[in-house]
C-alpha cells in the first residue's frame, strides 16, 4: 500500500464530515451576526419581522410543474434519441451531447409557446402570471 492510497480514507473522512460542518457553522454564524446587528440597531425581533415580511414572500408560479415536466421530458427524450443514434450509427460524443442540448432547448421553446397562449387566453386580462 503506497502513501497516496493511505491518504484516500483520510480525505474521504475530511470531505464527508468537514465540509458539511463548515457549511453548518457558516449558516449558524451568519444568523448570529444578523441578530447582533439588529440588536446594535435597536430593533426588536417583532420590528425586524415586520421589516423583512415583504422580502420572504415570493410569487408562486402556478405553471412551474408544467415547465419542469416539459424540460425533463425533453431531456429524457434527448438522451434516449442520442443513445439510440450513438449505438446504431456510431456518432461521436459531441453530437450526442448536442442532441441532448437541442432537445432541452426545444422543451424550453414549447413551454414559451404554451405560456404565450395561456397569457393571451386569460379571460380576466390579468397578466400577473410569473413565468419563472
Amino acid at each position: 500500500m503506497s502513501f497516496a492510497e493511505g491518504l484516500i480514507p483520510l480525505f474521504a473522512i475530511i470531505f464527508s464530515f468537514g465540509i458539511p460542518g463548515i457549511i453548518i457553522f457558516f449558516v449558524i454564524y451568519s444568523k448570529h451576526r444578523e441578530k447582533m446587528r439588529l440588536i446594535e440597531k435597536g430593533l426588536t425581533p417583532e420590528e425586524a419581522k415586520l421589516y423583512f415580511k415583504d422580502f420572504k414572500q415570493k410569487t408562486m408560479n402556478p405553471f412551474s410543474a408544467l415547465k419542469w415536466g416539459i424540460l425533463f421530458s425533453f431531456l429524457g427524450a434527448g438522451i434516449v434519441i442520442a443513445n439510440i443514434l450513438e449505438t446504431k450509427y456510431d456518432f461521436d460524443d459531441g453530437i450526442t451531447f448536442g442532441i441532448v442540448l437541442l432537445s432541452i432547448g426545444l422543451g424550453a421553446l414549447l413551454y414559451y409557446v404554451i405560456m404565450g397562449i395561456k397569457l393571451k387566453s386569460n379571460p380576466n386580462g390579468n397578466s400577473k402570471i410569473s413565468t419563472n
